[in-house]
């Protein structure tokens, strides 16, 4: 689930990145800079999914753990 939301929160930050930029292209007045602050929801999102991956990755060890310790008996 935190990968999800992560993967979620990291499309925001880069769907507001790149609307940042539209406006260096165009040649128009920039955006505000609640804009520039959506950006960083990308590493925001980042960080959610990569800690839900470590989080997944230590749920199977215990997981294969506890299995292996059922298997010899003890």
């Amino acid at each position: 689930m935190l990968i999800r939301v992560g993967m979620v929160v990291f499309t925001l930050g880069a769907l507001a990145t790149v609307i940042t930029f539209v406006p260096l292209f165009l040649g128009t007045d920039p955006f505000p800079s609640a804009a520039y602050f959506l950006s960083m929801l990308m590493g925001l999102g980042f960080a959610l999914a990569g800690a839900g991956f470590l989080r997944s990755v230590a749920a199977q060890r215990r997981a294969v753990r506890r299995q292996a310790q059922a298997a010899d008996g003890r």
